[in-house]
Parts: C-alpha cells; sequence; structure tokens
C-alpha cells in the first residue's frame, strides 16, 4: 500500500471538489495538457514532465498521508480567464504545485528530479 494517496481528476470543478474532499491534507498537484485516445498530450513538455515526476520515482519522496493529483486542465485552458490561471495562478503546463503554498514548479523547472524531489521533501 502506498503512503500517499494518488487522485486524478479532469478540469477545474473535480480539481476544486476533490481538494475539498481532502481538507487538512498535504497536497500536491501536477497539472498537465490533456491526453487523446492513444494517451498523447497536446502539450509536449508535459510529456516530458510526467516522465520525471512519475516514472523516475520521485513520488516515493511524497510525504507520509499527502495526497498526490494528476489534473489534466481540459479544454478550458485555453480560454484566458479559466479558473486555473485566475484562482490558482496557473501560468503555464506542466506544473506542479504544493497546494495552499507559494511552492510551484513551472514548465521546464518541472523536468528537473532534484527540485521535484525538494518540493516532495522540504516543509
Amino acid at each position: 500500500m502506498s503512503h500517499y494517496e494518488e487522485v486524478k481528476v479532469h478540469g477545474y470543478d473535480e480539481f476544486s471538489k476533490a481538494v475539498s474532499e481532502r481538507k487538512g491534507k498535504d497536497i500536491f498537484a501536477y497539472f498537465s495538457g490533456d491526453k487523446d485516445a492513444q494517451g498523447l498530450s497536446w502539450c509536449p513538455d508535459c510529456v516530458k514532465g510526467n516522465i520525471i515526476i512519475l516514472l523516475r520515482g520521485e513520488m516515493f519522496h511524497l510525504p507520509e498521508g499527502s495526497v498526490f493529483f494528476y489534473c489534466q486542465v481540459g479544454e478550458s485552458w485555453k480560454d484566458p480567464n479559466n479558473e486555473f490561471k485566475k484562482t490558482l495562478k496557473l501560468s503555464g503546463v506542466p506544473t506542479l504545485i504544493r497546494y495552499g503554498t507559494p511552492q510551484k514548479l513551472v514548465e521546464e523547472e518541472c523536468f528537473k528530479a532534484d527540485l521535484v524531489r525538494m518540493m516532495f521533501t522540504e516543509d
């Protein structure tokens, strides 16, 4: 059994609802472009980010009892006034955040395993 909970959501409404259901938990969220039926994202940087975060084992550094969200941003990403940009202040995808804190890795920063590990291990 994993020492963290992994949650997959799509779009801002699902993300917001799932976060509210886990109030008080240490929450990390990875935002990515949507994937098509073949599992390919329209966002080439998101493909690289997935490899670093999901395949290189960095998630094993997540704190005990934390929650990791994998959120596909949906078609609304193209709207400059979408909730991800307005409410969460996301400026690009991929983005990894520690919810409720200023900690954020954006685009190329998500490719750096040492930065991802630092976010998962530091308070």
